[in-house]
């Protein structure tokens, strides 16, 4: 906890310098090693896919191997706690994490890279390939965050989320139009699939994963945690095997319910006559279902006597208690409601966006040019001006000025809308929208850092990474009907009337830690 970083403010010259410390630098190549994965799973892995002729449906299901990034915070304790056999006292903990989750990655992109589609038993091996790639990516997410929050103070943070994201946005170009143009070089297309090209485009992705390897040895660990961990090896190996067991017990359940679950969502859209809601309840369900099996394997793990009943609580309870210790349960509250409210108005426009230039009249070369070239350099541009300004006015300032200019961005999309196809409104829009987003995420990145107790770094990050998403994308996945029925110039004043409240949010969060801090420091004073 770093109440006082939130209204920490450095002179210009403080902070153009902190631009060029060696930590911004390793997270720009930890942020490249983060964004390799994602695309390697979903467009490039697809386009792979769909050149082999394999059916839709069976590549969509690919897309379920990216599952671990939803729910990193279920083993984001193990990252917190769990020594690794050698590598722990040669690296440390965070480093001797992100260099298996790296070699998990470099290693599933190999075998994906062995595996030729057309072939039954290759398929099965690449769909293993795509799940441990997903797995191992999302606990390099887990490690990275909790190692740039470990590394620096919180008034630094907004800039080494810049570096992240400009590396991880990069990387993406990399590992999208970057392996498409290289297996479209080596003579696979659509008409003519040629396994080789693709075979040798994955291992060019895999070499890249190198760059994240190098970073971990350059880096030094933040912490030292030899004093954490006082469990003997069996404990350590009690909570794995707990943990798999109930990931087993999850991933069986979801998997045998999928029958049933089909029969009630045709009896809920014929009672209800919206299969859309009706789709969403019945999957709310079946997950409630999984999560309620999952919880029971974990407590007869602890019956049983293979888990350790005071690690499990230290693991998975005690940073949620932790968290409403240090701040109070009405400024914990506050600070969730921020947290899972912040991005809404980003977020629910931004899943219409493309959509939305295409019905304008505009070419997918048009959109690229604009929104994957352009928009990206605005974005980390906004990035690196979002940190620069974290540090010269402080995180709760930039967060207020960023939720008011995502307000007003929002409304430039109506005048896009009434200007038709124009490209120029559509740079000045993209640019406009880009921007503030780089400023938004950073300081909104470097804010969540300032909220994480050490103790539990990686679990209270995943969650808050995690809750940040969830509500924003439900509501996204209502953006198309609400499209329809008042219309794009409607739709755009309504992302932007949803996030006026935020700014009320800011406010009221940035009162209420000052007061807590107040007595924090009348407490520390009387004692």
């Amino acid at each position: 906890m770093d109440i006082k970083s939130l209204q920490a403010q450095h002179s210009w010259s403080e902070s153009f310098k902190a631009l060029f410390q060696r930590q911004v630098f390793f997270m720009l190549l930890l942020g490249f090693s983060a964004g390799l994965p994602l695309m390697l799973i979903f467009s490039s892995l697809s386009l792979w896919l769909g050149e082999a002729g394999i059916s839709k449906s069976t590549v969509t299901y690919f897309s379920w191997a990216a599952l671990g990034y939803s729910f990193k915070f279920v083993w984001a304790p193990l990252v917190d706690c769990l020594p690794l056999p050698v590598l722990t006292k040669v690296l440390g903990l965070r480093r001797s994490w992100l260099l298996l989750a790296q070699v998990g990655i470099i290693s599933a992109i190999c075998i994906m890279a062995s595996s030729n589609p057309i072939i039954d038993a290759d398929l099965t091996w690449m769909a293993i390939g795509a799940v441990l790639l997903g797995f191992s990516a999302a606990t390099q997410d887990i490690s990275i965050d909790a190692y740039r929050i470990e590394v620096a103070s919180a008034d630094m943070q907004g800039l080494l989320s810049a570096a992240y994201i400009a590396g991880y946005r990069i990387a993406m170009i990399v590992a999208g139009a970057g392996a498409l143009y290289l297996a479209s070089y080596l003579g696979s297309t659509t008409e003519l699939y040629v396994y080789q090209a693709w075979q040798y485009t994955y291992y060019a992705m895999a070499l890249f994963g190198l760059v994240g390897v190098v970073a971990t040895f350059l880096i030094s660990e933040p912490i030292k945690r030899e004093s954490q961990f006082t469990h003997s090896s069996n404990e350590y190996l009690g909570l794995l095997l707990a943990f798999l067991v109930c990931v087993v017990g999850f991933v069986v359940c979801f998997y045998l319910s999928r029958d049933i679950s089909d029969q009630l969502k045709v009896l809920l859209t014929d009672a209800l006559n919206n299969k859309a809601l009706s789709g969403f309840a019945i999957e709310l369900l079946r997950l409630a279902c999984a999560l309620v099996v999952a919880v029971v394997l974990g407590r007869l793990c602890i019956l049983m006597g293979v888990a350790n009943r005071q690690m499990l609580a230290h693991s998975y309870v005690s940073p949620v208690k932790q968290f409403f210790d240090d701040y109070g349960v009405k400024t914990a509250w506050l600070l969730l409601a921020l947290i899972g409210l912040y991005r809404i108005s980003d977020i629910v426009l931004g899943v219409m966006s493309n959509l939305f230039y295409q019905d304008l009249g505009f070419t997918k070369v048009d959109i690229a040019n604009a929104v994957k070239f352009f928009g990206l350099a605005m974005t980390i541009i906004g990035g690196f001006l979002g940190g620069i300004w974290v540090m010269r006015h402080g995180v709760m300032r930039v967060l207020f000025i960023s939720a008011l200019l995502v307000v007003v961005t929002n409304m430039m999309f109506i005048a896009l809308y009434f200007s038709g196809k124009n490209v120029a409104v559509l740079y000045a829009v993209v640019s406009a929208d880009n921007l503030v987003a780089g400023i938004a995420t950073a300081a909104f990145v470097a804010f969540l850092s300032s909220l994480v107790n050490v103790q539990f770094t990686a679990m209270q990050y995943a969650i808050f990474s995690s809750l940040m998403t969830l509500i924003p994308k439900i509501l996204a996945g209502y953006s198309g009907s609400i499209v329809e029925s008042i219309s794009y110039p409607g739709f755009f004043i309504f992302t932007g009337f949803i996030g006026l409240p935020i700014l009320l949010l800011v406010v009221l969060t940035q009162r209420s830690l000052q007061v807590h801090e107040q007595a924090v420091s009348q407490e520390n004073r009387a004692s």
